[in-house]
């Protein structure tokens, strides 16, 4: 499978919403990717449902929905119902991860599971092989346009050989500072979703810096 594309429309205008949910769709993109922060889990405050629903009317693509907040599994069923198709928690957030894991499989979306930078891929033993996605995340979240953490090419690499000893079929994706001087060494140690926001649109064109990043 080629590697996937995962614009984060966190990076995006947020007076703008649509023209940049326009471009994506026209955009070589596979997935719009959506930081949902609750203020306490993480130190800010993003999206809610109705903003889900909108970019969900707007777009044809895959949402790829981040849950930064507490306690998830109170609204599983309406981030499913706003638009979901991917729904990825924090492993960090979650007290009975595979009640939850198994709760969003129930919705019908894919579940994922995201770990911070200082937690370890071995947490993920139990739970590899019920998961869709594992989101490493590689700056503190929070925040955008951050540095990107050089330590994600060792974790990426460890996670990489998790699935292959447990023969599950996540994916792994890289979330914080992705752009062209480290996406190809992260798609060559085994990731398989590039999430990236800043690098994409702060860029002079993002069609173009898209389309470079899949063509890696």
């Amino acid at each position: 499978m080629s590697h996937l594309v995962a614009p984060s429309i966190l990076a995006g205008d947020f007076a703008n919403l649509r023209t940049d949910i326009e471009m994506l769709n026209t955009s070589e993109a596979d997935w719009i990717h959506v930081d949902i922060m609750d203020g306490v889990f993480v130190p800010n405050i993003s999206f809610g449902f109705l903003v889900l629903e909108a970019i969900n009317k707007l777009t044809s693509k895959p949402l790829d929905v981040h849950l930064m907040i507490i306690k998830p599994d109170r609204y599983i069923s309406r981030f499913k119902k706003a638009g979901a198709s991917n729904l990825i928690v924090h492993l960090e957030a979650c007290v009975h991860l595979h009640r939850t894991i198994q709760a969003i499989k129930q919705e019908g979306m894919h579940a994922g599971v995201a770990l911070n930078p200082h937690t370890s891929v071995n947490n993920l033993e139990d739970i590899i092989q019920d998961i869709d996605q594992v989101l490493i995340m590689s700056v503190n979240p929070g925040f955008g346009g951050q540095k990107f953490i050089e330590h994600t090419y060792r974790k990426v690499e460890y996670v990489r050989n998790l699935i292959l000893k447990s023969d599950s079929k996540a994916l792994i994706g890289v979330d914080g500072g992705v752009d062209s001087s480290n996406a190809l060494k992260l798609i060559e140690l085994g990731a398989d979703v590039l999430v990236a926001g800043s690098s994409i649109f702060r860029s002079d064109n993002p069609i173009k810096t898209i389309a470079a990043l899949k063509a890696l």
